[in-house]
């Protein structure tokens, strides 16, 4: 096999990892589809609104080992392979099956938490950056969809900062841009002031 069938195999790998609808399958073994409640987002934050802290934790604690899990590990089963180069097209895949999906039509998440995964496996400096980010907004606001878009805009500067390097902060503004768009809903509401607060109900 050629490396570019290795870079292939891992992204297919990777995408069908980040797949896995972590939160809509454990809303169906509490016998319910997360899709029809709240936000309607299969991520950790609608599911903790929905069935409580404890299943909305274990679904963030497994979107983000599934963002780290394929980034982390490919670079290690094949060392001949360019490491930047695998890292960033495992991101993108695992990344791309969180927030489309193939099991339920293309529909997924908004990728923040198998981002975040999947950043501290390749760029743990930038991610501490945003994260940093993440906690002074979330505890000033009380609005997760504004730390995660404010978060997000963080990390490329960071990388930059951070590394000096061009095609890593082109990279991390492209996901940053994936992240700002998947919340594109969220942003209406925020204007609107329509959002929900954690721990309280909208206006």
């Amino acid at each position: 096999m050629t490396h570019i069938g290795y870079y292939l195999g891992y992204a297919f790998v990777a995408y069908l990892l980040g797949s896995i609808p972590t939160g809509y399958l454990w809303g169906r073994v509490r016998g319910i589809d997360i899709r029809t409640i709240g936000s309607g987002n299969i991520g950790a934050t609608n599911v903790m609104r929905a069935l409580g802290k404890g299943p909305g934790i274990a679904v963030l604690a497994l979107d983000a080992l599934k963002g780290w899990l394929p980034v982390f590990v490919a670079p290690r089963l094949s060392p001949e392979l360019d490491r930047v180069v695998l890292q960033i097209i495992t991101c993108v895949a695992v990344i791309a099956g969180h927030n489309w999906t193939c099991w339920l039509r293309f529909r997924g998440g908004k990728g923040i938490a198998t981002s975040a995964g999947a950043l501290l496996a390749f760029l743990p400096g930038p991610l501490l950056c945003g994260l940093a980010v993440w906690l002074v907004v979330f505890g000033i606001g009380r609005y997760v969809s504004l730390a995660s878009i404010c978060a997000a805009m963080t990390i490329p500067p960071a990388t930059w900062w951070l590394t000096r390097d061009g095609m890593l902060t082109l990279f991390t503004t492209v996901l940053a841009a994936v992240a700002i768009y998947k919340h594109r809903s969220n942003i209406q509401r925020l204007l609107a002031g329509t959002e929900n607060r954690v721990g309280r109900k909208p206006a």
